[in-house]
């Protein structure tokens, strides 16, 4: 990856400008899109791009359906989730396809800007689920709506404040990854927000596998999606950690972490929260449901 080239010549990158780069955004280098191998390299880009850009695809295949079904569903909850999801998704492959601006001059503010707004818009979605889940499994009401997009919204909010601080006035570049000497604070940051957002996917993974998991929501899907981003954010913890110590190992494997939450959060969280509610078949949910927890375990202690 370009990035591992970075490593080796980073004493230069802050004096070449992107119009000498191959294909940079400054002049293009002469060769048509540029943009796709500067900064990350053509691989890179690609993935991120085709990902997002089927999940895309597939949310607009299926939004005649989903429309409809939400319409006779009249869930609050799930048509607001659902919009938000659109957004945030267009926000996504926007991002996934503008990657040449991290490296590109006059275009790191911009970048920021976007990255902030895609990875803030992706936070409220994950603190959303676990609203939504934890007080029910597709509750609806405008009080529910109310209760749940209120905190998210001010976890999310302190969020953004904190972290445009940072960017923006203190001249941190949490989202540019050139030049990682010059600005090591940036990972010590990023570790404490790795370590809050890991603590909280521990706590309700470790819930799930002692007695009091019958006070979470009996889902092999929810616990299943625990179990991925908890191990998702444990490994990019380890990645700041290793970073913040001046480890090149730790930008790579952050870098992996990043490509992966980018490329199949949101199809997860799709599979997770909304495939059953906009399944084909019009099927009893609470049999469903019922099904699952019976397959995992949980009605064992009825036959004792």
């Amino acid at each position: 990856m370009r990035f591992l080239e970075a490593l080796i010549v980073k004493p230069e990158l802050g004096s070449v400008s992107s119009s000498t780069l191959p294909g940079g955004a400054g002049g293009g280098g002469g060769l048509p899109g540029g943009w796709l191998w500067e900064c990350h390299g053509i691989w890179h880009t690609l993935f991120l791009i085709v990902s997002s850009g089927l999940f895309l695809l597939f949310l607009a295949f299926q939004a005649k359906k989903s429309v409809a079904k939400l319409s006779n569903g009249r869930s609050h909850i799930i048509i607001a989730y659902y919009a938000f999801l659109w957004l945030v998704t267009v926000l996504n492959l926007l991002w996934c396809s503008l990657q040449a601006w991290e490296c590109s001059s006059g275009k790191e503010v911009a970048w920021s800007v976007l990255s902030l707004f895609t990875t803030s818009g992706m936070l409220f979605l994950e603190v959303s689920l676990m609203a939504f889940l934890l007080q029910g499994n597709y509750a609806s009401g405008q009080e529910a709506l109310t209760r749940t997009f209120g905190i998210s919204g001010f976890i999310v909010g302190v969020d953004i404040f904190l972290k445009g601080i940072y960017t923006f006035g203190f001249g941190v570049p949490l989202f540019i990854d050139n030049n990682e000497e010059s600005h090591r604070v940036k990972w010590g940051l990023w570790v404490v927000h790795k370590l809050l957002v890991t603590g909280v996917y521990g706590v309700i993974f470790f819930l799930y596998r002692s007695r009091w998991r019958e006070r979470l929501p009996a889902r092999p899907a929810f616990y299943n999606y625990i179990t991925i981003m908890f191990g998702l954010n444990a490994l990019a913890l380890v990645a700041c950690a290793l970073a913040a110590n001046g480890a090149a190992f730790g930008l790579w494997l952050n870098e992996g972490a990043v490509i992966c939450y980018h490329a199949f959060y949101l199809p997860l969280l799709y599979v997770t929260f909304l495939a059953d509610f906009f399944q084909e078949e019009d099927l009893n949910l609470e049999n469903v449901y019922y099904s699952e927890m019976k397959d995992a375990g949980f009605f064992d202690t009825d036959w004792e």
